[in-house]
Protein backbone atom coordinates (compact mmCIF):
# COMPACT_ATOMS: atom_id res chain seq x y z
CA UNK A 1 0.00 0.00 0.00
CA UNK A 2 0.89 3.66 -0.40
CA UNK A 3 2.19 5.50 2.85
CA UNK A 4 -0.90 6.24 4.87
CA UNK A 5 1.48 9.36 6.86
CA UNK A 6 0.56 12.02 3.50
CA UNK A 7 -2.51 12.13 4.67
CA UNK A 8 -1.63 14.52 7.39
CA UNK A 9 -0.85 16.85 3.80
CA UNK A 10 -3.71 18.86 3.24
CA UNK A 11 -5.27 18.10 -0.01
CA UNK A 12 -5.35 20.79 -2.38
CA UNK A 13 -7.14 21.29 -5.27
CA UNK A 14 -5.68 24.14 -8.36
CA UNK A 15 -7.44 23.76 -11.64
CA UNK A 16 -5.26 26.69 -13.34
CA UNK A 17 -1.47 27.14 -12.20
CA UNK A 18 0.63 25.89 -9.70
CA UNK A 19 1.21 27.84 -6.64
CA UNK A 20 4.41 30.66 -6.89
CA UNK A 21 8.03 29.33 -7.60
CA UNK A 22 8.78 29.90 -3.96
CA UNK A 23 6.35 27.94 -2.52
CA UNK A 24 7.38 25.18 -5.20
CA UNK A 25 11.39 25.16 -4.16
CA UNK A 26 10.22 24.41 -0.83
CA UNK A 27 7.85 22.01 -1.27
CA UNK A 28 10.26 19.95 -2.77
CA UNK A 29 12.80 20.49 -0.61
CA UNK A 30 10.58 19.63 1.99
CA UNK A 31 9.61 16.36 0.41
CA UNK A 32 13.67 15.39 -0.12
CA UNK A 33 13.93 15.63 3.33
CA UNK A 34 11.24 14.05 4.42
CA UNK A 35 12.45 10.71 2.18
CA UNK A 36 16.00 10.46 1.53
CA UNK A 37 16.50 8.48 4.56
CA UNK A 38 13.58 5.97 3.78
CA UNK A 39 15.22 2.81 3.63
CA UNK A 40 12.78 0.48 1.79
CA UNK A 41 12.68 -1.16 -1.53
CA UNK A 42 15.75 -3.12 -2.93
CA UNK A 43 17.34 -1.76 -6.31
CA UNK A 44 16.38 -4.46 -9.59
CA UNK A 45 18.47 -7.07 -10.37
CA UNK A 46 17.28 -9.48 -13.00
CA UNK A 47 19.30 -6.91 -15.26
CA UNK A 48 22.60 -7.53 -13.55
CA UNK A 49 24.16 -4.08 -14.45
CA UNK A 50 21.35 -2.25 -12.31
CA UNK A 51 22.27 -3.77 -9.39
CA UNK A 52 24.39 -2.12 -8.97
CA UNK A 53 22.65 0.89 -8.40
CA UNK A 54 23.45 3.72 -5.41
CA UNK A 55 20.69 2.88 -3.35
CA UNK A 56 21.15 6.45 -1.54
CA UNK A 57 20.82 8.39 -4.94
CA UNK A 58 17.21 10.54 -4.78
CA UNK A 59 16.51 13.60 -6.84
CA UNK A 60 13.30 15.24 -7.26
CA UNK A 61 12.63 17.31 -10.62
CA UNK A 62 9.29 19.32 -11.08
CA UNK A 63 9.31 21.03 -15.07
CA UNK A 64 6.71 23.34 -15.27
CA UNK A 65 4.40 23.58 -18.67
CA UNK A 66 5.44 27.53 -18.27
CA UNK A 67 8.98 26.88 -18.30
CA UNK A 68 10.64 27.23 -14.78
CA UNK A 69 12.66 24.26 -13.30
CA UNK A 70 12.73 23.04 -9.53
CA UNK A 71 15.10 20.66 -8.10
CA UNK A 72 16.41 18.48 -4.93
CA UNK A 73 18.81 16.27 -4.42
CA UNK A 74 21.28 14.16 -6.75
CA UNK A 75 19.75 15.95 -10.00
CA UNK A 76 23.25 15.37 -11.97
CA UNK A 77 22.78 11.45 -11.49
CA UNK A 78 22.10 9.68 -14.72
CA UNK A 79 20.45 6.45 -15.11
CA UNK A 80 19.04 4.78 -18.16
CA UNK A 81 15.57 5.44 -19.01
CA UNK A 82 13.73 2.04 -19.59
CA UNK A 83 9.80 1.57 -19.43
CA UNK A 84 10.04 5.17 -18.84
CA UNK A 85 10.72 5.10 -22.16
CA UNK A 86 7.18 3.00 -23.66
CA UNK A 87 5.25 6.35 -22.61
CA UNK A 88 7.26 8.72 -25.36
CA UNK A 89 7.53 5.82 -27.86
CA UNK A 90 4.03 5.69 -27.80
CA UNK A 91 3.76 9.60 -28.37
CA UNK A 92 6.00 9.50 -31.62
CA UNK A 93 4.13 6.56 -33.07
CA UNK A 94 0.80 7.94 -32.10
CA UNK A 95 1.79 11.34 -33.74
CA UNK A 96 3.31 9.51 -37.14
CA UNK A 97 0.51 6.80 -37.79
CA UNK A 98 -2.83 8.16 -35.86
CA UNK A 99 -4.78 7.34 -33.22
CA UNK A 100 -7.04 4.46 -34.42
CA UNK A 101 -3.99 2.53 -36.00
CA UNK A 102 -2.87 2.01 -32.45
CA UNK A 103 -5.38 1.44 -30.82
CA UNK A 104 -6.05 -1.52 -33.55
CA UNK A 105 -2.76 -3.12 -33.45
CA UNK A 106 -1.44 -2.07 -29.62
CA UNK A 107 -4.54 -1.47 -27.84
CA UNK A 108 -5.23 0.42 -24.43
CA UNK A 109 -6.39 -1.76 -21.76
CA UNK A 110 -4.67 -2.64 -18.83
CA UNK A 111 -4.00 -6.78 -18.75
CA UNK A 112 -3.63 -6.54 -14.98
CA UNK A 113 -1.13 -8.40 -14.88
CA UNK A 114 3.00 -8.11 -14.41
CA UNK A 115 4.64 -5.80 -16.97
CA UNK A 116 6.45 -8.87 -18.60
CA UNK A 117 3.69 -11.50 -18.47
CA UNK A 118 3.56 -13.58 -21.81
CA UNK A 119 0.02 -14.81 -20.53
CA UNK A 120 -1.50 -11.68 -21.00
CA UNK A 121 -0.77 -11.99 -24.71
CA UNK A 122 -2.34 -15.82 -24.72
CA UNK A 123 -5.33 -14.91 -22.74
CA UNK A 124 -6.15 -11.79 -25.77
CA UNK A 125 -5.26 -13.58 -28.74
CA UNK A 126 -2.20 -12.10 -29.26
CA UNK A 127 -3.13 -8.55 -29.01
CA UNK A 128 -1.15 -6.54 -26.15
CA UNK A 129 -3.41 -4.70 -24.76
CA UNK A 130 -1.26 -1.90 -24.21
CA UNK A 131 1.51 -0.11 -25.15
CA UNK A 132 2.96 0.13 -21.03
CA UNK A 133 3.61 -4.01 -20.62
CA UNK A 134 6.72 -4.84 -22.40
CA UNK A 135 4.35 -6.78 -25.22
CA UNK A 136 2.82 -3.71 -26.29
CA UNK A 137 5.93 -1.76 -26.32
CA UNK A 138 7.85 -3.79 -28.61
CA UNK A 139 4.92 -3.90 -30.32
CA UNK A 140 4.77 0.02 -30.70
CA UNK A 141 8.68 0.09 -31.08
CA UNK A 142 7.97 -2.07 -34.36
CA UNK A 143 5.37 0.79 -35.65
CA UNK A 144 7.68 3.70 -35.48
CA UNK A 145 8.52 4.91 -39.15
CA UNK A 146 11.53 3.83 -39.98
CA UNK A 147 12.83 0.39 -43.08
CA UNK A 148 13.93 -1.73 -40.53
CA UNK A 149 15.07 -1.79 -36.68
CA UNK A 150 18.04 0.49 -36.52
CA UNK A 151 16.29 3.43 -38.51
CA UNK A 152 12.99 3.07 -35.94
CA UNK A 153 15.51 3.41 -33.33
CA UNK A 154 17.63 6.16 -34.85
CA UNK A 155 14.14 8.34 -35.47
CA UNK A 156 13.19 7.24 -31.95
CA UNK A 157 16.36 8.33 -30.12
CA UNK A 158 15.87 11.35 -32.32
CA UNK A 159 12.06 11.62 -30.93
CA UNK A 160 12.88 11.21 -27.01
CA UNK A 161 15.82 13.81 -27.50
CA UNK A 162 13.67 16.16 -28.78
CA UNK A 163 11.24 15.34 -25.68
CA UNK A 164 14.23 15.87 -23.55
CA UNK A 165 15.41 18.95 -24.95
CA UNK A 166 19.37 17.56 -25.53
CA UNK A 167 20.43 14.79 -27.31
CA UNK A 168 19.89 11.45 -25.50
CA UNK A 169 22.73 8.69 -25.49
CA UNK A 170 23.14 5.14 -24.98
CA UNK A 171 24.48 3.28 -21.93
CA UNK A 172 26.63 0.56 -23.55
CA UNK A 173 27.22 -1.27 -20.17
CA UNK A 174 23.48 -1.29 -19.51
CA UNK A 175 22.95 -2.39 -22.95
CA UNK A 176 24.83 -5.21 -23.21
CA UNK A 177 23.61 -6.25 -19.93
CA UNK A 178 19.80 -6.19 -20.73
CA UNK A 179 20.67 -7.73 -24.53
CA UNK A 180 22.42 -10.56 -22.83
CA UNK A 181 20.11 -11.46 -20.50
CA UNK A 182 16.57 -10.42 -22.19
CA UNK A 183 15.69 -13.68 -22.76
CA UNK A 184 11.86 -13.43 -21.22
CA UNK A 185 11.44 -10.40 -23.88
CA UNK A 186 12.87 -13.07 -26.45
CA UNK A 187 10.40 -15.29 -26.10
CA UNK A 188 7.86 -12.23 -25.94
CA UNK A 189 8.62 -11.35 -29.63
CA UNK A 190 8.32 -14.37 -31.18
CA UNK A 191 4.79 -15.16 -29.75
CA UNK A 192 4.42 -11.20 -31.36
CA UNK A 193 5.35 -12.76 -34.46
CA UNK A 194 3.34 -15.72 -34.42
CA UNK A 195 0.22 -13.68 -33.99
CA UNK A 196 1.58 -11.10 -36.71
CA UNK A 197 2.07 -8.37 -34.87
CA UNK A 198 5.39 -7.31 -35.65
CA UNK A 199 6.28 -5.36 -38.99
CA UNK A 200 9.70 -6.52 -38.85
CA UNK A 201 11.80 -9.26 -37.91
CA UNK A 202 11.09 -10.07 -33.65
CA UNK A 203 14.95 -9.86 -33.27
CA UNK A 204 15.31 -6.15 -34.64
CA UNK A 205 12.19 -5.11 -33.04
CA UNK A 206 13.31 -5.66 -29.40
CA UNK A 207 17.02 -4.92 -30.01
CA UNK A 208 15.28 -1.36 -31.18
CA UNK A 209 12.89 -1.48 -27.99
CA UNK A 210 16.69 -2.43 -25.74
CA UNK A 211 18.13 0.24 -26.99
CA UNK A 212 15.72 2.91 -26.35
CA UNK A 213 15.48 1.50 -22.66
CA UNK A 214 19.13 1.74 -22.31
CA UNK A 215 18.90 5.35 -22.91
CA UNK A 216 20.49 7.26 -19.92
CA UNK A 217 18.32 10.50 -18.73
CA UNK A 218 18.13 12.46 -14.79
CA UNK A 219 15.17 13.60 -12.88
CA UNK A 220 15.46 16.90 -14.47
CA UNK A 221 14.91 15.32 -18.60
CA UNK A 222 12.49 13.38 -16.95
CA UNK A 223 10.52 16.85 -15.65
CA UNK A 224 11.06 17.89 -19.17
CA UNK A 225 9.40 15.26 -21.14
CA UNK A 226 6.70 15.07 -18.80
CA UNK A 227 6.23 19.04 -19.13
CA UNK A 228 6.00 18.52 -22.57
CA UNK A 229 2.85 16.34 -22.35
CA UNK A 230 1.75 18.63 -20.26
CA UNK A 231 2.04 21.47 -22.40
CA UNK A 232 0.05 19.90 -25.89
CA UNK A 233 3.77 18.87 -27.00
CA UNK A 234 5.65 21.91 -26.79
CA UNK A 235 8.71 21.34 -25.01
CA UNK A 236 8.83 24.13 -22.31
CA UNK A 237 12.61 23.84 -22.34
CA UNK A 238 13.29 24.29 -25.92
CA UNK A 239 9.86 25.83 -27.54
CA UNK A 240 9.99 23.16 -30.03
CA UNK A 241 6.76 21.58 -30.93
CA UNK A 242 7.24 17.41 -30.45
CA UNK A 243 4.19 16.23 -30.62
CA UNK A 244 0.21 17.32 -31.63
CA UNK A 245 -2.14 18.33 -28.46
CA UNK A 246 -4.41 14.99 -29.68
CA UNK A 247 -1.00 12.99 -28.93
CA UNK A 248 -0.36 14.26 -25.43
CA UNK A 249 -4.09 13.69 -24.54
CA UNK A 250 -3.87 9.69 -25.77
CA UNK A 251 -0.77 9.77 -24.40
CA UNK A 252 -1.93 10.45 -20.89
CA UNK A 253 -5.25 8.62 -21.17
CA UNK A 254 -3.07 5.31 -21.69
CA UNK A 255 -0.75 6.42 -18.80
CA UNK A 256 -3.48 7.27 -16.27
CA UNK A 257 -4.90 3.51 -16.87
CA UNK A 258 -1.58 0.89 -17.04
CA UNK A 259 1.18 3.37 -16.74
CA UNK A 260 1.64 1.94 -13.15
CA UNK A 261 1.27 -1.64 -14.35
CA UNK A 262 -1.17 -3.78 -11.59
CA UNK A 263 -0.70 -0.77 -9.73
CA UNK A 264 -2.44 1.83 -11.91
CA UNK A 265 -5.66 1.57 -10.24
CA UNK A 266 -4.60 2.49 -6.83
CA UNK A 267 -2.11 5.00 -7.83
CA UNK A 268 -4.78 6.79 -9.55
CA UNK A 269 -6.88 6.62 -6.19
CA UNK A 270 -3.98 7.64 -4.30
CA UNK A 271 -2.47 10.09 -6.48
CA UNK A 272 -4.78 10.91 -9.19
CA UNK A 273 -2.13 12.08 -12.06
CA UNK A 274 -0.75 10.14 -15.39
CA UNK A 275 2.45 8.53 -14.39
CA UNK A 276 4.96 6.31 -15.75
CA UNK A 277 8.03 4.41 -13.84
CA UNK A 278 11.11 2.39 -14.88
CA UNK A 279 13.26 -0.39 -13.07
CA UNK A 280 16.42 2.23 -12.97
CA UNK A 281 14.16 3.77 -10.13
CA UNK A 282 12.50 6.93 -12.42
CA UNK A 283 8.96 7.73 -12.58
CA UNK A 284 7.65 11.13 -14.49
CA UNK A 285 3.85 11.92 -13.16
CA UNK A 286 2.58 14.53 -15.30
CA UNK A 287 -0.70 17.40 -14.22
CA UNK A 288 -2.00 18.51 -17.46
CA UNK A 289 -1.67 21.90 -18.50
CA UNK A 290 0.28 22.67 -15.14
CA UNK A 291 4.03 20.50 -15.19
CA UNK A 292 5.70 17.14 -14.42
CA UNK A 293 7.30 15.76 -11.57
CA UNK A 294 10.24 13.74 -12.50
CA UNK A 295 11.64 11.53 -9.73
CA UNK A 296 14.83 9.03 -9.46
CA UNK A 297 15.45 6.35 -6.44
CA UNK A 298 16.67 2.61 -6.75
CA UNK A 299 15.19 0.76 -4.17
CA UNK A 300 11.84 -0.65 -5.79
CA UNK A 301 8.57 -2.31 -4.48
CA UNK A 302 7.56 -5.69 -5.76
CA UNK A 303 5.89 -4.65 -8.55
CA UNK A 304 8.85 -2.15 -9.97
CA UNK A 305 7.88 1.01 -9.03
CA UNK A 306 10.49 3.33 -7.08
CA UNK A 307 9.51 3.39 -3.32
CA UNK A 308 11.09 6.96 -2.70
CA UNK A 309 9.40 8.39 -6.09
CA UNK A 310 5.96 7.23 -4.91
CA UNK A 311 5.61 8.55 -1.81
CA UNK A 312 7.29 11.93 -3.14
CA UNK A 313 4.60 11.93 -6.05
CA UNK A 314 1.48 11.22 -3.30
CA UNK A 315 3.45 14.39 -0.82
CA UNK A 316 3.57 16.84 -4.42
CA UNK A 317 0.07 15.47 -5.55
CA UNK A 318 -1.70 16.51 -2.27
CA UNK A 319 0.51 20.13 -1.48
CA UNK A 320 0.61 20.69 -4.74
CA UNK A 321 -2.76 20.37 -5.94
CA UNK A 322 -2.27 18.05 -8.88
CA UNK A 323 -4.48 15.29 -8.25
CA UNK A 324 -6.84 15.53 -11.64
CA UNK A 325 -9.46 14.42 -9.47
CA UNK A 326 -9.81 16.95 -6.48
CA UNK A 327 -12.68 19.56 -5.87
CA UNK A 328 -11.75 23.06 -3.94
CA UNK A 329 -13.50 21.96 0.30
CA UNK A 330 -16.77 24.52 -0.11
Amino acid sequence: MFETDVLEIPQSARTGSLPAESSVRTLLRDVHERYRDLQEGSVADYIPVLAEADPDLFAVSLAEAAGPMHTAGDTSALFTIQSISKAFVLALVTDAIGHESVHEIVGVNNTGLPFNSVIALELNNGSPMNPMVNAGAIATTALMPGRDGAAKFEAIQEGLSAFAGRPLRIDETVLESESASNHRNRGIADLLTSYDRLRIPAQEALDAYTRQCSLLVSSDDLAVMGATLAAGGVNPRTGRRVVSAEVCRDTLAVLASCGMYERSGEWMFEIGLPAKSGVSGGIVAVAPGKGAVGVFSPPLDRAGNSVRGLRTCAYLSRALGLNLFASPSP
